[in-house]
């Protein structure tokens, strides 16, 4: 999965970045609409970790099946 596929269908996959990093509410997934660095930046706020351990979070993620 690529994140270009994942910002044009970002509705269908908000349910499982919320399953992943359930401390994102409704409100940020409407923030970051998609954008990655928005996700990342969420995910560091939430979780107060660094940007880089947040961004190797989000690239794990994108690489599962």
């Amino acid at each position: 999965m690529n994140w270009n596929q994942i910002e044009g269908n970002w509705e269908q996959f908000k349910g499982k970045v919320q399953a992943r990093w359930g401390h994102l509410t409704g409100d940020d997934l409407d923030v970051i609409a998609g954008n990655q660095k928005q996700l990342v930046g969420k995910i560091q706020e939430r979780y107060g970790v660094a940007e880089e351990h947040a961004r190797r979070e989000v690239d794990d993620w994108l690489e599962r099946p």
